[in-house]
């Protein structure tokens, strides 16, 4: 089961049948499709939006540390989606390495949301174990590259190593590098306080990872790019 965890702002959960009708919401959305593919994998029913909380939860739900969460305000509301997996390679020795992702709602744009949810998957990722995690965007997605900037990410310029794209390519490490500071202590369980990001407007929180022509850079854990495909990954 996808760990449950809260920051100070955010809830963090897996999805469940119940949330179909934010899911056709939210991955119906040209604004959100923009960086996510080609609009093939768009979700245009409700029996669709159930049917990929299926399979995300059939890739990963019963793993320890990664997942697909539900972002949500403490008092329920929903904001988007992120995730922690495998991420599709190019056929380059990269079969062990990592991603993270977020997909915002609109309304949810500039509140630094995906710094802070970001930020307490890093924290639980880190926790369990896992010594590097990696994000990839289009080159032309400053807003994402902003947050990964602010996440305390190093910038390693273009690659093609995933996703069979050209993507701007950034990393984080645990211990070196770990998490940029912050107050407070994300917690896989409710009632305690968490850290998160700057909490003003700024377009940095105003797109979800991705890419927006040809083939896409960027994480969606929707199903059109093989995700999960390894049985397991390792950490060394």
């Amino acid at each position: 089961m996808t760990a449950a965890l809260r920051t100070e702002r955010l809830t963090l959960r897996g999805y469940d049948a119940a949330d179909a009708p934010f899911v056709l919401d939210l991955y119906s959305r040209a604004e959100v499709q923009r960086w996510l593919g080609d609009g093939t994998q768009r979700v245009r029913t409700l029996a669709a939006a159930g049917e990929k909380i299926e399979r995300w939860n059939e890739l990963h739900g019963s793993h320890p540390v990664h997942g697909v969460w539900l972002v949500s305000t403490h008092e329920g509301e929903p904001l988007g989606t992120l995730l922690l997996k495998p991420i599709p390679d190019s056929g380059a020795d990269t079969a062990h390495d990592i991603e993270i992702g977020w997909h915002l709602h609109p309304r949810a744009w500039g509140h630094g949301y995906a710094t802070e949810a970001a930020r307490g998957v890093l924290e639980h990722a880190f926790s369990a174990g896992v010594t590097r995690v990696v994000a990839v965007t289009h080159p032309g997605n400053q807003a994402s590259q902003a947050v990964c900037r602010r996440l305390g990410m190093r910038s390693l310029g273009l690659s093609r190593a995933y996703y069979d794209a050209e993507c701007a390519l950034f990393e984080i490490t645990a211990p070196a590098d770990a998490i940029a500071p912050a107050t407070g202590r994300t917690s896989s369980g409710p009632g305690a306080p968490g850290d998160h990001g700057p909490a003003g407007r700024t377009a940095a929180d105003a797109e979800p990872l991705g890419r927006d022509a040809g083939r896409r850079c960027g994480s969606d854990g929707l199903g059109g790019v093989v995700v999960g495909s390894r049985d397991s990954w390792g950490i060394s």
